[in-house]
């Protein structure tokens, strides 16, 4: 393993920030499968995290911890007092977008835009810094459009760690501001690995994670050769069930895995609790859907989830109806 930093280390594996997926009830259930890896909010952006709903729009569950506050923005003072707003409200870690692509992240100047602006991006992480003092973190692209990623990488990731940024997250693609839309730019611009591993190589003393078409654990341990940390994205989503290994695989954990028919408890009684307080079932099953990708009975299990949950009166007793579509194929998603 490279030299990791300290105060960062513990964070081998995290479940990346992903827009309409990664809310409080889908980091709920991923933490029900994993207890180490670091978990990270959608993106907010500054000025909704500063005048906004703070509870509706910040709020999460001391069950969720570790969890980080992913902000949005391109203004250091905004910025800085979003920052405090995070960690008032008790997150782990504050980490900019440097990465989104969308046409609403351009428009306000701030996502895989500010690749190009390397030193306002190094103000924004320094102002962020002078206001908490819990880690301060970006996530970027390898570079945009034109620009070279040998040199935009290299200098973005100069900049922010020489204002004091606590960790690095690189997506290993460039992202195509023009002509390309936000889900193209998820497949279509190739990635390159080897980038990040050299970036790694030139700052042995900082943490540097990456990001990006990673699908299994076993392309985790891979990248864990040559760099400090991996982000899951779509495929921890899409198939949460490999979770269920990650702390023992990764960390050496020895306490046994959840079992899956606790965990299905676990999600009855906190979905539950979220309709109780005036909440939908839906909310927490779409996150559910891909729980059992790969074992017999999967199709049953997401038709279930995704008809009977959208009734207006439909309770726990959904999940557990699909749950029997499973049977005894259920231990399957634990191997």
């Amino acid at each position: 393993m490279p030299e990791q930093r300290n105060k960062y280390e513990e964070f081998k594996l995290s479940i990346a920030p992903m827009m309409d997926w990664t809310d409080r009830h889908c980091r709920f259930f991923h933490r029900q499968m994993t207890r180490r890896a670091l978990l990270y909010t959608e993106m907010v952006v500054a000025d909704a995290a500063i005048q906004g709903n703070r509870e509706r729009l910040l709020g999460f569950s001391a069950g969720e911890h570790p969890v980080a506050l992913q902000l949005g923005g391109s203004d250091p003072v905004k910025l800085a007092e979003a920052a405090r707003v995070g960690a008032d409200f008790g997150y782990r870690e504050i980490n900019l977008n440097v990465g989104c692509p969308s046409d609403r992240v351009q428009s306000g100047t701030f996502g895989a835009c500010l690749m190009k602006t390397p030193d306002l991006v190094a103000a924004c992480v320094e102002a962020m810094k002078g206001a908490v003092d819990i880690p301060v973190t970006v996530k970027c692209r390898i570079g945009v459009d034109d620009q070279d990623p040998e040199v935009a990488l290299d200098t973005l990731a100069g900049g922010v760690i020489d204002a004091g940024a606590d960790a690095l997250w690189v997506h290993a693609r460039k992202a195509w501001l023009q002509g390309l839309s936000p889900k193209e730019n998820r497949d279509i611009p190739p990635l390159d690995y080897a980038r990040v591993y050299r970036l790694k190589a030139g700052l042995q003393s900082h943490f540097i994670g990456i990001n990006g078409g990673i699908q299994i654990l076993d392309e985790v341990v891979g990248h864990l050769d040559h760099v400090d940390g991996v982000m899951l994205g779509r495929a921890a989503y899409h198939n949460p069930g490999l979770l269920i290994d990650v702390d023992r695989r990764l960390f050496g954990d020895t306490h046994a895995p959840v079992e899956i028919a606790i965990l299905i408890d676990i999600m009855c009684d906190y979905a539950d609790r979220h309709i109780a307080d005036g909440g939908r079932l839906s909310h927490v099953t779409r996150h559910m859907i891909g729980l059992f990708q790969g074992v017999p009975g999967a199709r049953r299990w997401r038709q279930v989830l995704s008809t009977d949950a959208a009734r207006s009166d439909a309770d726990s007793g959904v999940i557990r109806k699909a749950f029997a579509e499973i049977g005894e194929n259920a231990a399957e998603a634990a191997e």
